[in-house]
């Protein structure tokens, strides 16, 4: 499967596009918020967007996602019962051009009040290296077309939750939202917005102080979910597959990763929870390296390393410290 073409995020100034005017006549549901149980009912597209609106709204909201536990996000199908869903929602929050299905969906939906996390911040262009001018070709590492140029280099990269200073830009446009589409709750949102900010704000100089001093700067991955993270930590990514996690990587790409593996003193190879391990496992195979779990916070399940994204987030920060050797 080939890593999808995603489509340039708007400015931060148009960002919460968001009607004032009653929804759907199905919601039983007006503008200032609230349906038949007295609370905001909003859908989120995945595990990202769905703790966003659980952390600002928390007693206000009812949360449902379309994207249940255990199912990789990128390949969802929409039910008729989740069109349905999406159609009796006060509020919607997805990521555009992440899922296929949900645009066309959201698009169909006739909600009103959608927020489209891709416009509350800027998106940047991450291909297999979390470096755009990060070229191991260019340094006589392997033929040109074997470094990512199959990978999504030219795509802009959908993984903005990774970095916890633009999921806090994201988190920030997610309260504004709930405010307009709820003012008579609009200074708890305020509240919870500024809370959450906070935390995510600590979290950021977590990974700051945890990885500025390290014996390799290098990390493989089977999804390059990652790029974020990495141009914010000054760390470079090498992703086996695109930013589909179930893309396969041509022969070259995976005899250019041994090469980088060698030269960039790569001690392990991180796979993920919701998609296959098996190529990971291979190359570490093929090269000697470890593996470990990096996860992309797509979705949690019982067997993710934590409860919730900040939890899952620093049991990534202690597997990066472990294979980059943090001194």
């Amino acid at each position: 499967m080939n890593a999808r073409r995603l489509i340039p995020a708007a400015a931060l100034a148009g960002a919460v596009a968001l009607g004032a005017t009653a929804l759907t006549a199905c919601s039983g549901a007006s503008a200032s918020g609230g349906g038949k149980d007295g609370k905001l009912d909003v859908t989120a597209s995945f595990y990202p967007m769905q703790f966003l609106a659980e952390q600002i709204g928390k007693e206000h909201v009812k949360v449902g996602s379309l994207t249940k536990p255990g199912v990789e996000p990128h390949d969802l199908e929409i039910t008729p019962k989740q069109t349905a869903q999406l159609a009796e929602s006060d509020v919607v929050l997805y990521l555009k051009s992440l899922q296929p299905a949900v645009d066309k969906a959201v698009a169909q939906s006739g909600v009103k009040n959608v927020v489209d996390a891709a416009t509350l911040t800027k998106l940047e262009a991450h291909g297999a290296s979390g470096h755009e001018d990060h070229d191991h070709a260019a340094e006589g590492e392997g033929g040109g077309e074997a470094h990512g140029h199959d990978h999504g280099e030219a795509d802009e990269d959908p993984h903005i939750w990774l970095d916890p200073v633009k999921y806090a830009e994201v988190a920030k446009g997610v309260g504004a939202a709930l405010q307009k589409a709820d003012p008579e709750h609009a200074a708890d949102y305020r509240r919870n917005t500024d809370e959450l900010v906070g935390k995510l704000t600590a979290l950021d100089t977590e990974f700051k102080d945890g990885l500025k001093n390290t014996a390799s700067k290098t990390f493989i991955t089977t999804h390059s979910a990652f790029g974020y993270l990495a141009e914010r930590y000054g760390l470079d990514q090498e992703g086996i597959s695109g930013f589909d996690p179930e893309s396969e990587p041509s022969p070259a790409r995976m005899k250019d990763l041994q090469a980088i593996a060698r030269k960039d003193n790569v001690s392990t190879v991180f796979f993920e929870t919701l998609a296959s391990d098996k190529t990971a496992r291979t190359l570490a195979a093929d090269t000697g390296l470890k593996t470990d779990v990096l996860d992309p916070l797509e979705g949690i399940t019982d067997t993710s390393q934590g409860a919730d994204y900040f939890a899952v987030m620093r049991s990534n920060l202690k597997n990066l410290q472990k294979a980059l050797g943090t001194k």
